[in-house]
């Protein structure tokens, strides 16, 4: 199968997931947020992502200090979504769940396919996407194994320097 990228500048894909509550997820757009930042985690399997997600759900206010609104999306299905919200230490954190498959593609994440017994059948690779209110891609960030991420120190030092210089989106040549 062909592997596509969205490129930068560009309208965002759709998320098709589900919220906390079952509905149709909308990421966080606060009418003060200048940017947004989406997580794509593999889901509750994966012992590196509640890492980085209960990490995020802990400094959620350090991103909404910048103007930056910030979400976490799996593939995880109703009951396997239902095991992290018991497990992980989430908070407020907004979190969307049985994001499709096509979603995730679109997006340009990487798909796995079970190779251990925690993993589900199929599931997205961590990604992470940060946008405009405007719904223009900024940056993405996208792995095909679950280590080596942009840690939230460097996404938050990185935000303050685009935000403040208000620098370019860059790679659309």
């Amino acid at each position: 199968m062909t592997h596509q990228t969205p490129m930068p500048g560009s309208k965002a894909p759709a998320i098709e997931a589900r919220d906390a509550t079952g509905q149709p997820f909308h990421a966080p757009a606060s009418a003060d947020a200048r940017m947004a930042v989406t997580f794509f985690y593999r889901g509750v399997h994966c012992p590196i992502c509640k890492t980085q997600i209960e990490d995020l759900a802990a400094r959620q206010s350090e991103f909404r200090d910048l103007g930056v609104d910030v979400a976490a999306v799996s593939m995880d299905d109703d009951d396997r979504f239902a095991r992290q919200q018991a497990e992980w230490n989430l908070g407020d954190l907004p979190v969307a769940h049985a994001m499709t498959e096509a979603s995730a593609r679109e997006w340009g994440l990487f798909i796995s396919d079970k190779a251990q017994d925690s993993e589900p059948a199929r599931f997205a690779e961590p990604g992470i996407a940060v946008t405009y209110p405007d719904g223009r891609i900024y940056s993405l960030y996208f792995q095909n194994v679950p280590f080596a991420r942009p840690t939230l120190d460097d996404l938050l030092k990185g935000l303050g320097f685009i935000l403040k210089k208000d620098y370019p989106i860059r790679g659309t040549a």
